[in-house]
């Protein structure tokens, strides 16, 4: 089977390929500079995008491109995959994120609406929302903070502050579900063999702030965890940001059989 990696030198979507390799897929990956002997792709480039598609002619794309900074990559740029996708008739899932929501105690189920309070929230709702539009049949995956080595941002985050690399300090009140890479590739790629239409949650069980996470890490790599820095969200002076976005990932547990490990559990530290 001929699948496309959208954004395959990111950290998801290069162990999504590299899990995909392993089952026999035949990967094709693309980057924005070609690193990592990927196809050379800019996704807000529309003419490009189909090319490559009409090209390669996967039978399933994964979209795992993003930047947190851009608009384009993010909104424009999954329009532009979804329309080259539905083109050639290909199974598309689209990876999107937690940050389409503002924030609540209580868990969000999987058809909850985005109510985004911030650019990169605002253009991944955007995504979902064009996703939808051209290719009723795709998948949509909302998932959180994703970790693993030190190539996870979140990971080389706290890593950062505990040695003083860099300044700032881990929110005690913000609070996620996050989900190691591997668990989730393995997941998205299970989701592709379905006939799966719409959004899904998937997200790991266990909820932590990003202080827990940061001592989590500490302690996965042997620092003391009582030097990692912490804050509240009003003491970041940030600006707005969710505080508690928790995703009900039952429907995923029910639909695949990936098991989705609790952040401790994946960092070794349960």
């Amino acid at each position: 089977m001929r699948m496309l990696v959208v954004g395959a030198s990111g950290y998801l979507g290069s162990e999504t390929a590299r899990l995909a390799s392993t089952t026999g897929a035949q990967v094709t990956g693309t980057s924005t500079t070609g690193a990592g002997g990927w196809s050379r792709l800019d996704i807000t480039d529309r003419a490009a995008v189909h090319a490559l598609i009409s090209r390669v002619r996967p039978a399933v794309v994964i979209n795992t491109a993003a930047r947190m900074d851009s608009w384009a990559v993010c909104a424009d740029g999954a329009a532009h995959v979804a329309l080259a996708a539905a083109a050639i008739g290909a199974r598309l899932v689209h990876i999107s994120s937690d940050a389409v929501h503002a924030g609540r105690p209580e868990p969000y189920a999987d058809d909850v609406a985005p109510s985004p309070l911030y650019p990169y929230g605002a253009a991944k709702a955007a995504a979902e929302t064009a996703v939808a539009a051209i290719d009723p049949a795709a998948a949509v995956v909302r998932t959180s903070l994703i970790v693993g080595d030190e190539r996870s941002k979140q990971v080389k985050l706290s890593l950062d502050l505990i040695t003083g690399r860099r300044p700032g300090a881990l929110f005690t009140d913000e609070i996620r579900c996050p989900i190691d890479v591997t668990d989730l590739a393995a997941a998205v790629l299970e989701l592709a063999g379905t006939d799966h239409a719409g959004t899904v949650n998937i997200a790991g069980p266990q909820a932590v702030s990003r202080a827990e996470l940061g001592r989590l890490v500490a302690a996965r790599h042997g620092l003391d965890p009582a030097t990692v820095p912490v804050s509240t969200i009003a003491e970041g002076r940030l600006g707005p940001r969710p505080a508690e976005v928790l995703l009900d990932s039952t429907l995923a547990a029910g639909l695949l059989r990936t098991r989705l490990r609790g952040v401790a559990e994946a960092l070794g530290v349960a």
